[in-house]
């Protein structure tokens, strides 16, 4: 019977949605199957406007004000077997409550559409793909320009391509310097709609380049590093392409003799699951070792690489043999690469010596796990006499 009440079919479908929802939140999904977290997630529509209507057959009820004036409850509940024989304590008088879920979905509800519609001016504005760069282990760059676009270091934009979908947007982080004229995307090919672009945008028979919608900038923690005298940047994996514009930005900054950035010294760490993962990073770092000897300010940047696992046998070997050349022979930078994980513990008791009173930003990107470990260093080395560690994160 009750499923033919407004409140019975409408709660059943609102449920549903919810269960959809939550339970295609999970991590797995999330990062194996993002179309069904995406597309299950719009179920939010639905949740919110049977929500609204849930209400509407009145079946919460309450006494009605008239009712309260002549039945009092905390007199009257005391005898219920009295009701209606005594004069004091009537048959109560009960009224649904009218609905008001309204008023509480209303102005959320309204920021969402002001942002679709923001959304939506901010893609059909033209966007220029002035070039694309294949790099090696599946990895495409793509650089563009758009009126009036600017963005800080370690921002990130979404991307649409209608000839892909007309409903996907996906996140991807800025790589090139606020400095520079155009902004770019590293984006690696690790899925049906990256595989879809890349060869849209590589196409070297195409007529015309593929529109892209373009959503943002939006803010992370990293735009906060010029804040600080010294500025720990930490990037697991993946998790290192914000830092690709904070480096270059570092280097901009430091051209004008005329100004005076606040931030003097960067310890950059990769630490990095596979060798194949180091190299559009590594050419864009032996690049900025050159530009920075130009300027002689090689000290500006202090880099550490890790490589946790990847190497084969012979690998290892060629590792060994030429341990003592100039250049690494994994990246083919100066710097050597290391093998194994950073020790935590060190790397801050170092730094905090290196730079008593001073306030140094740690700024990480990647996986929670050791997101945990660098909060947990920056508490335990920062003191009031000696330097102070302030910590940043954004996940992925």
């Amino acid at each position: 019977m009750v499923f033919y009440l407004t409140g019975g079919w409408t709660g059943v479908i609102i449920t549903t949605c919810l269960f959809l929802m939550v339970t295609s939140s999970v991590e797995f999904i999330r990062r194996s199957y993002f179309e069904v977290f995406w597309f299950t997630h719009h179920l939010f529509i639905v949740f919110y406007g049977f929500l609204v209507v849930h209400g509407f057959s009145k079946q919460v009820r309450g006494q009605t004000a008239e009712s309260l004036k002549v039945h009092d409850p905390n007199v009257c509940s005391k005898i219920p077997e009295q009701w209606g024989k005594v004069p004091e304590c009537p048959i109560p008088q009960f009224s649904g409550s009218p609905p008001g879920t309204w008023k509480w979905v209303v102005v959320p509800l309204t920021l969402y559409i002001a942002e679709r519609i923001i959304r939506i001016i901010r893609y059909h504005q033209n966007v220029n793909i002035l070039k694309v760069v294949q790099h090696p282990s599946r990895v495409v760059e793509i650089q563009m320009r758009k009126k009036g676009f600017h963005a800080e270091v370690g921002q990130y934009v979404f991307l649409k391509c209608e000839q892909i979908s007309k409903l996907e947007w996906h996140p991807f982080t800025l790589t090139s310097a606020p400095e520079e004229n155009y902004f770019s995307c590293h984006i690696r090919i690790a899925g049906d709609w990256t595989t879809a672009l890349s060869k849209l945008v590589t196409d070297a028979n195409a007529s015309e380049k593929p529109v892209l919608g373009v959503d943002g900038p939006f803010g992370t923690a990293s735009e906060d590093v010029f804040s600080y005298d010294v500025a720990i940047c930490v990037g697991s994996g993946i998790g290192v392409t914000p830092f690709a514009s904070l480096l270059k930005s570092v280097w901009y900054k430091n051209l004008n003799e005329e100004l005076t950035p606040k931030l003097k010294k960067v310890y950059f760490f990769w630490i990095c699951p596979e060798i194949n993962a180091f190299e559009w990073f590594a050419d864009m770092l032996a690049h900025l070792e050159s530009q920075l000897a130009d300027i002689g300010r090689r000290d500006l940047i202090e880099y550490h690489i890790y490589l946790t696992r990847g190497w084969s046998t012979k690998q290892a070997k060629a590792i060994f043999v030429h341990d003592d050349a100039g250049q690494d022979v994994i990246t083919g930078l100066d710097q050597k690469t290391f093998y194994g994980r950073p020790n935590w513990d060190d790397v801050f008791k170092t730094t905090a010596t290196k730079h008593p009173g001073k306030d140094i930003g740690v700024f990480f990107c990647g996986v929670a796990a050791l997101s945990q470990i660098l909060h947990k260093m920056s508490n335990k080395h920062s003191s009031l006499s000696g330097a102070r560690f302030h910590y940043n994160k954004e996940n992925f």
